[in-house]
């Protein structure tokens, strides 16, 4: 158990915004990102939830971060908590836009970010569990156009890897 990360997707809720407001943006699917290793997406995409209503995705993935086999991942854990690069140690949750059937000239685009620092969990010890976080308008840093519920489990990795530090 100590060498996952563990990343559930439970639900995402939009305050009015532009993205509320607009028709061409109707069915939300949520991406899931840690730095270049990993990039994982909720299989299903659902429709926009309105006025103060959740979409549920209830998705799951674990990022295993075993030595053996994970060597790359796991090296990655150790630069976030020997060095302060805040802008890489986060998990990186993504709201894209999935065009509706039909609307093939549409693309993906990506509406809205949420951000986790695993450095955070680490200093607090503290994992995150079913926690609202903020997701920001992918135009505009400081407007936040929802909240997204997630689980981060990720401390007994990152207690593992930082007693490798300790050890090298």
């Amino acid at each position: 158990e100590t060498e996952k990360i563990r990343i559930k997707i439970t639900s995402l809720g939009l305050t009015e915004s532009r993205i509320t407001a607009d028709e061409t943006i109707q069915q939300l699917f949520v991406e899931c990102r840690l730095n270049n290793f990993l990039a994982e997406e909720t299989p299903l995409s659902l429709p926009k939830p309105t006025g103060g209503q959740r979409i549920h995705y209830n998705y799951s993935t674990v990022i295993n971060v075993d030595k053996e086999v994970n060597h790359a991942e796991r090296e990655y854990l150790k630069s976030i908590l020997l060095k302060l690069d805040p802008s890489a140690d986060s998990l990186k949750f993504t709201v894209v836009s999935d065009p509706p059937e039909g609307e093939q000239d549409l693309e993906c685009e990506d509406i809205g970010f949420a951000y986790v620092s695993l450095k955070e969990i680490f200093q607090k010890q503290k994992d995150i569990i079913e926690q609202d976080i903020d997701v920001f308008d992918s135009q505009d840093a400081s407007a936040v156009i929802g909240k997204l519920t997630v689980t981060v489990e990720a401390l007994n990795a990152l207690r593992s890897v930082h007693e490798e530090c300790k050890n090298d």
